[in-house]
């Protein structure tokens, strides 16, 4: 008994070290964001700062050519929740056709669905770029939110797995109460997936917060830039650089995603078997 607490104790120590480690980057940056500019890297070793400060979340505040920052977040925002509505809602349909509907070389478009992931997003830049800019999209939020509504690849793959798992048996039984295709969708397998649906929202709210290089090819306006390019123009290779602030929005745009993460992650945890049974 004494031997098996020590190693709980040990293992606890380990975990908390291994979190302290992780966690510490994080620490850095917050701290850093409540420094002057002038000291962040002067005392970079030193974490707690010896002047605190709100200067930089002010000047953060401000933003860049006379546009806030706030203005950033709302573009990243809504940027961001109308693709993962998209890429959610459109890969739990194709989802549920590979997984439930029999049609003729259903293998040979999965693979090729899954052989997308393994296309370098370089390689169909260009011609996005060139496709979007005959539909006149250049500087509107349709190159990055759109795409989303044709499933993601990832997601997909991830859903039919999950709707694999469930026993043809509720199909058959839906059908006897007279459901169809569509009924079953939506009264049996979505409720079902609900664990695969929320990680695939967090998942596809997060790549789109954080993306860069869309919205720099697509948004050229300041007014509909988002986070992360706003973030980018704190620093500048010809001047001074705004260090400060950027770390203090770098915590802001921190916030939604956690916020989208402690939201769903109860959905993570949840089993498919502990859902059926409910």
């Amino acid at each position: 008994m004494v031997a098996s607490n020590r190693k709980n104790i040990a293992f606890d120590i380990v975990i908390l070290l291994v979190a302290i480690v992780m966690l510490y980057p994080i620490f850095w940056l917050i701290f850093s964001s409540l420094k002057p500019n002038s000291e962040i890297f002067q005392t970079a070793t030193q974490l707690i700062p010896s002047n605190w400060t709100l200067d930089n979340y002010v000047k953060g505040f401000q933003g860049i050519a006379g546009v806030p920052f706030i203005t950033y977040i709302f573009n990243s925002l809504r940027i961001a929740l109308i693709a993962t509505v998209g890429a959610v809602c459109s890969s739990a349909v194709i989802s549920y056709g590979f997984a439930r509907i029999p049609f003729k070389g259903k293998k040979f478009w999965f693979s090729c669905v899954l052989m997308t992931m393994m296309v370098p997003q370089e390689i169909i830049m260009v011609p996005q770029y060139l496709w979007f800019g005959k539909l006149n999209w250049i500087n509107t939020i349709f190159p990055v939110t759109v795409p989303s509504f044709f499933g993601q690849a990832f997601f997909i793959f991830m859903m039919n797995q999950f709707i694999q798992g469930i026993p043809t048996e509720l199909d058959e039984a839906a059908k006897m109460d007279g459901c169809g295709r569509i009924g079953i969708f939506f009264k049996v397998i979505l409720p079902l997936i609900k664990p695969a649906l929320a990680t695939s929202a967090i998942f596809s709210f997060y790549w789109k917060w954080e993306e860069l290089i869309g919205p720099m090819l697509y948004l050229t306006k300041p007014e509909s830039y988002t986070v992360s390019i706003a973030l980018k123009q704190f620093l500048d290779s010809s001047s001074s650089s705004n260090w400060g602030a950027m770390f203090a929005m770098s915590v802001v745009s921190l916030l939604p995603v956690l916020v989208i993460f402690f939201l769903f992650q109860k959905y993570i945890v949840e089993g498919i078997s502990t859902t059926g049974l409910k």
